[in-house]
């Protein structure tokens, strides 16, 4: 059953809510670079453009800052300002870095209308409510990488984590959503919930194969186990 406009919407509200309460948390716990994003050096060279789409804090043009001396482009978006303000502080002196960062909802709006040579999703894609969704959200972002160019995006795993299955909120009765959507529980600083979405191996097969892109690597990163985000490199073939 295909998920409703009126769910698609209610759940997105959960999620802008919950980082409007947490994140000054979510900043002060984030700073430090993600280790899935280390092999990613191996691929990327500067100078180059990039759409960090859900940017955040803006983490990871602080990580691309630190690995090259090059111009990098590099053009944030999230849907919350707090954390735009953060990252504007963070990247504001770096030269090398032309950082643009957009206030947008990528949930009600399309993505900008560029092309980059790096378009990464971290930390996001469990937020995309319904299936169809998610597979014309991955397909927009690969209509936005130059050919030749890359497209990264890595999928939180939490549900095979117990710690992660205890905090798990049942949901209203009024509410239908689909196989592997659930309500988690933050249980730091200021209590909030949060939509997140289990992208199983069946949908992450089907997520790189919408894009028509050639797969580059796929590997499993982060957490005190190296497995918490499945990743993958996807290249746009000229």
């Amino acid at each position: 059953m295909t998920m409703t406009d009126e769910t698609i919407q209610r759940l997105n509200e959960i999620n802008r809510e919950f980082y409007i309460t947490t994140a000054p948390e979510f900043d002060q716990t984030r700073g430090q670079a993600w280790a899935g994003w280390l092999p990613l050096k191996d691929y990327i060279s500067a100078p180059l453009s990039v759409l960090d789409v859900g940017c955040g804090n803006g983490r990871f043009g602080l990580f691309l800052a630190e690995t090259s001396t090059e111009a990098i482009h590099y053009h944030g978006i999230d849907n919350n300002q707090q954390l735009l303000d953060y990252a504007s502080q963070s990247l504001a002196d770096i030269t090398h870095i032309d950082a643009q960062l957009d206030y947008q909802d990528v949930i009600t709006s399309p993505l900008p209308q560029d092309t980059y040579d790096l378009v990464v999703l971290f930390g996001v894609i469990h937020h995309v409510p319904s299936y169809d969704n998610r597979q014309r959200f991955i397909q927009e972002l690969a209509s936005r990488v130059k050919d030749g160019g890359l497209l990264v995006f890595a999928a939180w795993r939490f549900y095979e984590y117990e710690r992660f299955r205890k905090r798990l909120v049942d949901w209203d009765d009024d509410i239908t959503v689909e196989k592997h959507d659930y309500l988690l529980d933050w249980r730091r600083g200021e209590r909030a919930l949060r939509y997140c979405h289990y992208v199983d191996d069946d949908e992450l097969d089907a997520l790189v194969a919408s894009t028509n892109m050639t797969e580059l690597t796929r590997y499993r990163a982060d957490g005190s186990d190296n497995a918490m985000n499945a990743y993958v490199v996807l290249r746009k073939d000229k």
